[in-house]
């Protein structure tokens, strides 16, 4: 397709807000039932729309496609609150309950003619290319290329979020785990049995130019973090430099029993403070920025190793 650059945030594209009144009355359904998953359906919205930017797809289907990924979860709805919102690993039996979210959501959208362009999202998005996904268990291109972009999109944002039952994962294991989506397995995980890959079969459960456009909008998303706070690091270290000019005053008031001088060195230090900051605090408050400065100056420096640790990372 057409190269053609898409800005997920400029103002002509799809968001919550100007999606269709069918589809932002689904989402509000979704919204007053579990706040996550209305939240998980926005992110990975806007995951699947800079896939598609990172894919080259052209500005029609990314629209399309990013569409279907804010209702991939609209069958949701009808799954009973004790299994959507339990805090502890779901029990086979209430797995399979949850899994039926796909061929629910997608009747919804076949009876409405508002949501029925968007049905293959919903009923394919857990699909795997090996034939490992539900519901049906479909493989290759039987799977609509919308729904395999809006799979790796949506196990990201599912593995890195915070949820109530599991703690947070990091960036670089979430995407060493969909490498391993990506690869082609011996195993059989319906079967449990070894299987023979025929050239058909030499794939994973994700597509692998999916997942290197998902590293992409990774990196893009770490480095903008990284011009961010390093934004706010020059403001610390000029906050600090700051203080540091006061600093002499304060010692020489500190070391001088006359009132007149300390008075002096008081008003002195004072042109170079705010007016909400004391000198008799200044110690406390030159050691917090200083602190402050390190923590978020390692935290950069951790930003960057991560950037080069996906750069090298391979499918």
């Amino acid at each position: 397709m057409k190269s053609e650059k898409f800005d997920f945030y400029n103002s002509t594209t799809i968001k919550s807000y100007n999606l269709n009144e069918k589809i932002r009355y689904q989402l509000k359904m979704l919204d007053g039932l579990d706040a996550y998953t209305r939240r998980h359906s926005e992110n990975v919205a806007s995951i699947t729309c800079r896939i598609c930017e990172h894919l080259h797809l052209d500005k029609g289907f990314t629209v399309y496609c990013t569409t279907c990924a804010y209702i991939h979860d609209i069958g949701k709805i009808f799954i009973p609150p004790a299994i959507l919102q339990k805090t502890s690993k779901l029990t086979p039996e209430e797995y399979e309950i949850m899994k039926t979210h796909t061929k629910i959501g997608y009747d919804m959208c076949m009876k409405d003619p508002k949501l029925r362009p968007y049905a293959a999202g919903t009923l394919y998005h857990h699909e795997g290319l090996d034939g490992s996904g539900y519901p049906n268990g479909v493989t290759g291109k039987e799977i609509p290329y919308e729904a395999q972009i809006i799979r790796v999109a949506d196990e990201f944002e599912a593995i890195t979020a915070k949820r109530q039952y599991k703690t947070h994962v990091g960036i670089i294991e979430t995407l060493n785990i969909l490498i391993d989506h990506a690869k082609p397995s011996m195993k059989n995980e319906k079967t449990g049995k070894i299987r023979f890959l025929s050239p058909e079969t030499m794939v994973g459960k994700i597509d692998k130019k999916v997942l290197k456009a998902l590293f992409k909008v990774v990196i893009d998303d770490t480095e903008y973090e990284i011009s961010a706070r390093a934004d706010y690091l020059d403001f610390l270290k000029s906050e600090i430099k700051r203080l540091k000019s006061a600093f002499p005053y304060y010692k020489k008031m500190q070391a001088t029993s006359n009132p007149e001088k300390q008075e002096y060195f008081r008003q002195s230090a004072n042109y170079i403070l705010h007016a909400n900051e004391e000198i008799d605090k200044l110690p406390t408050m030159l050691d917090e920025l200083q602190k402050a400065y390190e923590v978020r100056r390692a935290h950069i420096d951790k930003l960057y190793k991560e950037v080069k640790q996906i750069k090298n990372l391979r499918v």
